[in-house]
Formats: structure tokens, sequence, C-alpha cells
């Protein structure tokens, strides 16, 4: 099991938007892509959130082969749409985890 994990800081001002369009129509158009089997959006505490809230973003693969399939033909255009929608308003960071246990 792979988990893609998006972390997210979202400006104060945007982030009640930020949320609702995520938990509408981004982690749905990723999940469409039928790369992932599921997804949980967090959020995390105990951090500076001064310009704002943390949210961590994971979607689950049943191998490397899904997720490098999601990343060869839908990671770019939803990247693209999401920095056209947010801008700056966002800062984003991704990894890749491997389940061991």
């Amino acid at each position: 099991m792979f988990i893609y994990n998006v972390t997210i800081q979202v400006i104060w001002e945007k982030h009640v938007d930020w949320l609702r369009w995520m938990q509408q129509e981004h982690i749905p158009a990723v999940m469409a892509t039928n790369c992932f089997i599921d997804s949980k959006l967090l959020i995390l505490h105990e951090v500076d959130d001064t310009e704002g809230p943390t949210y961590i973003t994971q979607y689950f693969a049943t191998g490397k082969a899904q997720y490098n399939r999601y990343v060869e033909l839908y990671a770019t255009a939803l990247r693209k749409e999401t920095a056209e929608k947010w801008g700056n308003s966002v800062f984003a960071f991704r990894t890749l985890l491997e389940v061991i246990e």
C-alpha cells in the first residue's frame, strides 16, 4: 500500500472556500482517476497557524504502479487547476509513503 500525502497550508482568508472546494470538487476529481482506493482529509494541530491552517490529504493506492499512473496521466492537470484557482493562497508539498505493516 502506498499513500500519496499532500500537505497544504491555506491562508485564513481563503481556507473555508478552499476546504469546500477540496471536499466537493478536488478530492472527487482525484478519486475519479481510479488510481486510488481511498482518501482522507485531515487538519494538522499543534503547529504555527499564524498564516493559516495546515491540512493533509492522503490518497491510498494499492501499489506503486497506480500512483505512477496518477502522476503520469493526471497530476499535472490537477495541480495546474489548483494553482490557477488558488494562486499564492495555498502552499503545498507532496510526499509518497509506503506502508510497512
